[in-house]
């Protein structure tokens, strides 16, 4: 009896992780919503003390590491644009959303590429869809001019203010 409760406890925690996990890749998700993209490149990014500080201070939320993964997007030899994969903690467990932004500073979209939470504290696709085409003046603040969700509140103000920090990285450390 005690062998058959272990297995069901287990499997029902396995089962919440991989439920809420997404299996498109980045360089599919970039190649379907900017056109003309011939490649993208991974990066890796260490921000200096002085570039935390000011992505901290634009961003206007915490900024709780230093380390971040970008991708650079290229149609031949040009540059296109930018992404920036944030993870952040959602309740406990971390979120990771990739946020692309044309030469121009332009949000063009974001998208759950991770969901460790359980599938209904997902944003829904209607919901995200308000991160397309957001040009550089926009807040990206949740209440303002992203409306919460209810019952999601905590995964809405993750995705927010990760927007936030993305646009941030892109401003102060790639954008030349």
């Amino acid at each position: 009896m005690h062998k058959i409760i272990v297995t069901l406890l287990l499997g029902i925690l396995f089962s919440q992780g991989l439920a809420a996990k997404n299996t498109v890749s980045i360089e599919k998700v970039v190649k379907s919503s900017f056109s003309g993209v011939t490649a993208v490149k991974p990066k890796q990014l260490i921000l200096s003390k002085a570039q935390h500080s000011a992505i901290q201070k634009r961003a206007k939320t915490a900024v709780r590491t230093k380390i971040y993964r970008y991708y650079a997007f290229k149609s031949g030899s040009k540059p296109v644009g930018y992404g920036v994969l944030i993870s952040r903690k959602v309740r406990t467990k971390n979120a990771n959303i990739l946020y692309a932004f044309d030469m121009s500073g332009k949000l063009k979209f974001s998208e759950i590429m991770g969901f460790g939470e359980p599938p209904e504290f997902i944003p829904n696709k209607q919901w995200m869809a308000q991160f397309k085409e957001k040009p550089r003046s926009a807040a990206l603040t949740m209440g303002k001019d992203i409306p919460t969700i209810s019952g999601s509140t905590l995964s809405a103000r993750c995705v927010s203010d990760s927007a936030r920090i993305a646009r941030a990285i892109y401003e102060i450390v790639l954008k030349k």
